[in-house]
């Protein structure tokens, strides 16, 4: 008798601890911030700087991790499997959201069903770069050669399918050349190459290029935005003499879908106070970034229209992987 009454007030004992700790307020432990690419990207940028600041506006310590691989894909997937507890968040970009559904037979994940548009941070362009010795000084002398030597010249970018690689093939296409494509894992490995003269030229999201730019590391060419960035005005952008050159990426905060309503509105609520704090809008913005704010019911919109515009680039552009 006396071990079986034990027994109903340890389950009873146990019963209540699990009830305490679902009642618990979110947040009530650290929150994993997932980037689905390698350190030195620009949602990496992103999510460092804001990391600190998110964390204190929400109440909990905020822990930045890289899980890259398969262009995004593998990151992104383990955030749509992860529990859906507002503790696992993705803080990715356009080039895994939207071009890995066209890119990748099965990218793992529904970009759609899969996840919760919870705040968009903002945008900002390519750049197209090269060493400072470089005999490319503007865009036209990078065209000039292309057209000499079809084939020859090649540019990096941070892997097949990703922006950098696709507006390299949206300017092969605009401007009737044929620059060869090298892929790498990731910006920071295309840049490093770029600087050690093994490739002359690699299309770079401008807050992974700025600082190397502004200590004359690397030499910008153009940026792949419609309109000069307020960040390097100095720099004349593709579409100046190739209109429909056009390409940015943007940041943008998801959870997995199942996510309580609750959670997701405290993180937006703290993404709200953090964004208008002017030390962190300005060291967003000094990194190239396009505050220009898309409300979160209005995100999931963008992605759609994302997903069909990339889509139709990639298609042109022959890209396809398993």
């Amino acid at each position: 008798m006396y071990k079986k009454s034990t027994a109903i007030a340890g389950l009873l004992i146990g019963f209540l601890l699990s009830s305490l700790a679902i009642a618990q307020p979110y947040p009530n432990k650290p929150i994993s911030l997932v980037v689905p690419q390698t350190a030195g990207g620009t949602n990496d940028i992103v999510a460092r700087l804001i990391a600190p600041a998110f964390g204190e506006a929400i109440g909990a310590s905020v822990v930045v991790e890289n899980r890259p691989g398969a262009g995004g894909n593998i990151g992104t997937q383990s955030v749509a499997r992860s529990a859906k507890d507002g503790y696992t968040l993705l803080l990715t970009i356009n080039s895994a959201q939207a071009i890995n559904p066209a890119l990748y037979k099965n990218p793992g994940f529904d970009p759609i069903n899969d996840f919760i548009p919870l705040y968009y941070i903002g945008a900002t362009p390519y750049v197209l770069v090269t060493p400072p010795g470089s005999p490319y000084k503007t865009l036209a002398d990078v065209i000039s050669a292309a057209k000499k030597k079809p084939g020859e010249l090649s540019y990096a970018s941070a892997g097949n399918g990703t922006i950098s690689h696709l507006l390299g093939a949206m300017l092969n296409t605009s401007a009737g050349v044929e620059m060869q494509h090298i892929p790498y894992k990731g910006v920071a490995p295309a840049i490093n190459d770029v600087l050690g003269g093994q490739v002359p030229l690699a299309f770079a999201s401008l807050p992974s290029a700025l600082n190397y730019i502004k200590t004359g590391k690397l030499q910008a060419i153009a940026i792949s935005s419609a309109k000069r960035s307020s960040a390097a005005p100095e720099i004349p952008t593709i579409a100046e003499t190739y209109p429909d050159c056009v390409g940015e990426v943007w940041v943008a905060l998801f959870a997995p879908i199942g996510t309580s309503a609750d959670a997701v509105k405290k993180v937006q609520l703290a993404m709200d106070k953090i964004m208008v704090k002017p030390d962190v809008r300005e060291k967003l913005i000094a990194q190239g970034l396009d505050l220009n704010p898309v409300p979160a019911a209005k995100l999931s919109g963008l992605l759609k229209e994302e997903l069909a515009k990339w889509a139709k680039i990639v298609k042109a552009s022959g890209a396809q992987l398993d």
